[in-house]
């Protein structure tokens, strides 16, 4: 017996059915699912977006791309950048979910991983919370199906017994499942995965059955590249994913859009203070982390050792974050040097032994001598005394 939820006929175009209600975004939230975060500007594609959908997709790929990416709409709605990158690595993601092959989104840890997975899903299912979060815990069930067992053991197994995962739900209404460290999930939990990525079905042995993925199912997974040995994917199911590399950015330029951007959206929700007052502390961490990362200054002249951290740009945004709040609440609303001095002496030394004299020697071989930043070296020196 198989268990199916297939439509009888759909609009190529406007294909999408709405999927079930996840509740508004209540006004006190801290972090609203993006989705609700950004429900203006998916309800203006949707209205301007006159192109191709896929099956159940509430936005065309064109739409879904311009929503991560940014643009002007005819009407001159402008749709704020979720995604600071290579255009094509969105495209290609994008694409990648309109077959029926899985995603598996890859970088290092900062990358944007989560953040992208999170948006594609709210743009091409009005829904990223069908999330399975992998730990080294995770358990076969969270994947497949669990069992209400007060019902299971009154009244025997049977569909109002089962628990249904994220990825089971999504298979049936068509939409977009989570994977969140699929690389930290054990081995065998993994392959799991295998038969409902190559077949689009999900057995339920105990009851002879079995869930048919309808059409606009897929799945996006993340993972962290420097987890390798692990949990490594089998060939079998990496053969499942089209596999998207995320950069870390490009530029100097665009890590400072970035962290600036994502700290203008904390820091409102927080009610810290403007980012624009101190723009010029963002442009040093981010300096700092990008130096001390690459293992030379920017100006290619001194090269440097590199501390075992990954300095990240989502690092560089919890330690701007942090600023902004010693700021706020202890200082005169202006981030300065000192408000970032002990956020960046933690990210940086993480291994009190190695990362200590990696960061004394870049203190005063590079920071010590540059121009205009002797507030800096100060901070530094006190946060580390």
């Amino acid at each position: 017996m198989s268990v199916s939820a297939e439509p009888t006929s759909v609009d190529p175009r406007r294909s999408g059915s709405a999927p079930a209600d996840t509740g508004p975004a209540r006004t006190d939230t801290l972090r609203p699912h993006a989705e609700h975060a950004f429900a203006d500007e998916l309800a203006a594609l949707a209205a301007q977006d006159d192109r191709p959908r896929p099956a159940r997709w509430r936005l065309s790929p064109w739409a879904v791309a311009t929503y991560l990416l940014g643009g002007t709409l005819p009407d001159g709605t402008v749709i704020t950048p979720k995604y600071v990158g290579p255009r094509r690595v969105v495209e290609v993601a994008v694409t990648t979910l309109a077959t029926d092959r899985a995603l598996l989104l890859l970088g290092v840890p900062g990358t944007a991983k989560t953040w992208v997975s999170e948006h594609l899903a709210a743009a091409v299912s009005g829904d990223s919370t069908l999330l399975v979060q992998g730990t080294a815990g995770t358990p076969e069930e969270a994947i497949r199906y669990g069992w209400n067992y007060a019902r299971l053991l009154a009244h025997g197994p049977s569909r109002d017994a089962l628990v249904p995962s994220p990825v089971m739900r999504a298979m049936a209404e068509g939409r977009t499942a989570r994977v969140e460290e699929l690389t930290r999930i054990p081995a065998d939990v993994q392959d799991s995965l295998i038969t409902i990525l190559s077949e689009k079905t999900l057995p339920i042995p105990e009851l002879g059955q079995e869930v048919q993925a309808v059409r606009g199912f897929n799945l996006i997974a993340t993972a962290n590249d420097r987890d390798r040995g692990v949990n490594e994917l089998s060939s079998a199911l990496r053969r499942r994913f089209n596999t998207v590399v995320l950069p870390l950015p490009e530029t100097p330029e665009a890590e400072l859009d970035i962290v600036t951007r994502r700290v203008e959206q904390i820091g409102r929700s927080l009610d810290l203070p403007a980012v624009p007052d101190g723009v010029d502390e963002i442009r040093r961490v981010v300096t700092v982390f990008r130096e001390l990362r690459d293992g030379v200054t920017a100006d290619g002249r001194t090269k440097l050792k590199s501390p075992s951290g990954t300095l990240s740009t989502a690092e560089a945004i919890s330690v701007v974050t942090g600023g902004l709040a010693l700021a706020a609440h202890f200082g005169d609303g202006v981030l300065r040097a000192g408000d970032v001095a002990a956020g960046v002496l933690g990210a940086v030394v993480r291994d009190p032994a190695a990362d200590r004299v990696v960061w004394q020697e870049y203190l005063e071989t590079v920071v010590r001598e540059r121009d205009g930043w002797a507030d800096f070296y100060r901070a530094c020196r006190e946060a580390g005394a």
